[in-house]
């Protein structure tokens, strides 16, 4: 027969477990306010760098100048959970469209534009369920695409283009 025995006594370096703090979204990024915007404000879009060097990539791309276009961002009805993002070029804003320039100046790896800013169209309605959103660029082994970080989603699919709000 053996005998086990139980030891109580306690260790200087246990520590007590800290609460779970909620990990920082943009941990890691490097965000960009518009112009004439402060930093996280609830009525603007900010974008990452990485965001701002695929937009310039892109646009050289297509052929459009950041002096003649911009990248329209807006939400539609449909998608897996009630509304979807799309992103597209435009050649210049439409009469009600709020306009987010980003960039000028910062120098991007590979930077077709010469450190041009590029712009961000928005209309009115799709600005009621983007404002305060991040846009990001994330490329990794498994995906490729832009990221919407929408502080009004309180419901998106595995695809991440589609949300609730």
């Amino acid at each position: 027969m053996s005998t086990v025995s139980i030891s109580t006594s306690t260790s200087q370096s246990m520590s007590v477990p800290t609460p779970d703090v909620a990990k920082d979204p943009f941990a890691g990024m490097t965000l960009l306010t518009a112009d004439g915007q402060q930093p996280r404000a609830k009525a603007a879009i900010e974008i990452t760098k990485n965001a701002l060097k695929r937009i310039r990539v892109a646009m050289a791309k297509e052929g459009i100048s950041p002096d003649a276009g911009g990248l329209r961002v807006g939400i539609q009805g449909g998608g897996c959970s009630g509304l979807s993002y799309n992103i597209r070029f435009d050649t210049q804003p439409r009469e009600r469209d709020r306009t987010f320039t980003f960039g000028e100046g910062i120098e991007t790896p590979n930077d077709p534009s010469g450190a041009k800013p590029v712009r961000l169209f928005v209309d009115p309605k799709s600005f009621l369920y983007l404002a305060g959103m991040v846009l990001d660029f994330e490329e990794t082994l498994m995906r490729q695409g832009f990221n919407f970080i929408n502080p009004n989603s309180t419901k998106s699919c595995g695809c991440g283009s589609s949300f609730s709000a």
